[in-house]
């Protein structure tokens, strides 16, 4: 981080912290005092428009945009000095997840949230707690104008309300070190025998073919495996029961493995550690969405290539996982406090306007979905060239299973995978799934 920005962090830090210390003891000094409550409104009624909203949101860890997220916090602070924003970023793992619906369901909600907008809130959206975008715009016609209205369509709820406004898709593809297979002399694989045959000699040469946590995010390869066993509509209408196409793609993770294909520790390390070893080039691949861009550092020598795919696969060769599935929301304790209302509206725009989008997109090295118009980059990277070939030339890109299947089935599946790859049954975990899907399991 430059001396500026670093002068510049403290700066606002020592601002904010002083205004948060004085309205502070100002409170509890008010307590004190026969008759007077602690009604903070009236606080800030009467020092102008003082605000500290308090936003949660999904740029953490290795997302591309956490950056970028964190830069706009800062300027927004600094062009709005009466605003203190009280930020919560988290990586979007399964605990997060829970722990966003859980402080909802107890009245715990933030002012602005940046969340998933497909099946994952369902749970928030059926509690009511979001404005929808048409509400705000009666109020704020400007409010996601530089957003396209696909943008908008696809991010919508599953109930088909628009409630949350994108900044940008993402895309999930197979990171390769070209370096370790030019090393070893192996041909980039295009289908599921030449995967094998990679996994074969890098496993002979003690090399991780597949750095992958089955115990914590299988996500990825469970999405794939899916769909390529199962095709477009297996994969998106699976019916009410365990299919076979299902059933099948899952014994993939058997094959896998006994392949040697995964670390030996592959139950028990962290998928941020599974993205360790790649970087560190200890790994030859990694099946990783958008979000893993701004990790790689070798952006010369690492590739972004479509899944392989399977045994008798019915999907297209190249169909890609992607989408736009998450978004900011302005929630009704922000929006029926007509101090917070007016600074949250404010802090959407400055992270969903046109300018902000190109940042967030560059973030991503020019190869995510953007939900505004966007200028390509000059120059890229052949990191950044591969990704952006590989989301053009990708004859279809679908959602994955988490944005239509209830989360509580979700979660049972995925917290499956590590059982069926040591030989379990996928058949049984399916009907544990779909059991709980339909409500009549856990």
């Amino acid at each position: 981080m430059a001396n500026g920005k670093r002068r510049l962090i403290q700066s606002l830090e020592l601002r904010h912290g002083i205004r948060l210390l004085n309205t502070v003891v100002f409170l509890t000094a008010a307590a004190l005092l026969p008759g007077c409550g602690t009604n903070v409104e009236t606080y800030i009624g009467e020092d102008t428009q003082n605000v500290v909203l308090r936003t949660v949101s999904m740029a953490g860890g290795s997302a591309s945009g956490a950056g970028v997220y964190e830069e706009i916090r800062l300027e927004f602070m600094a062009e709005n000095p009466h605003i203190y924003i009280e930020d919560e970023t988290r990586t979007s793992d399964e605990q997060w997840k829970n722990e966003v619906v859980t402080d909802f369901s107890v009245g715990n909600e933030p002012d602005v949230l940046q969340f998933f907008t497909d099946a994952t809130a369902n749970q928030i959206v059926a509690m009511d707690k979001f404005v929808t975008v048409e509400e705000i715009r009666q109020v704020y016609p400007e409010y996601a104008a530089d957003t396209y209205d696909w943008a908008l369509a696809q991010a919508a709820n599953q109930d088909g309300v628009s409630r949350a406004v994108p900044t940008t898709g993402f895309w999930e593809g197979l990171y390769v070190n070209r370096e370790l297979f030019e090393r070893c002399n192996v041909p980039l694989p295009y289908d599921w025998d030449s995967l094998l045959h990679a996994v074969s000699v890098f496993r002979e040469n003690d090399i991780v073919p597949i750095s992958c946590a089955l115990a914590n995010v299988p996500h990825y390869w469970l999405e794939h495996f899916l769909l390529y066993t199962s095709g477009k509509e297996g994969y998106l209408n699976p019916g009410a029961a365990a299919p076979k196409d299902w059933v099948r793609g899952l014994a993939l993770f058997q094959v896998l493995r006994e392949a040697g294909a995964f670390p030996e520790d592959t139950d028990s390390i962290t998928n941020e550690y599974a993205g360790e070893l790649f970087v560190n080039k200890k790994a030859a691949m990694l099946l990783e969405g958008s979000w893993y861009f701004p990790s790689v550092t070798d952006t010369e020598n690492t590739l972004v290539i479509p899944f392989p795919g399977v045994p008798d696969q019915k999907a297209e060769p190249g169909t890609m996982i992607g989408g736009i599935t998450s978004g900011f929301y302005i929630t009704r304790r922000a929006w029926n406090d007509l101090h917070k209302r007016d600074a949250a509206v404010k802090y959407v725009m400055a992270h969903t306007r046109r300018d902000a989008v190109q940042r967030y997109y560059e973030a991503g090295g020019g190869s995510l979905v953007a939900a505004a118009d966007v200028r390509a980059l000059k120059s890229r990277s052949p990191l950044a060239e591969c990704a952006a070939r590989y989301v053009e030339n990708a004859p279809e890109k679908l959602l994955p299973t988490d944005s239509r299947m209830e989360p509580e089935a979700y979660r049972t599946l995925i917290a499956g995978i590590s059982e069926v790859s040591a030989g379990g049954s996928g058949e049984e975990l399916l009907e544990r799934v779909f059991a709980a899907a339909s409500g009549k399991g856990g």
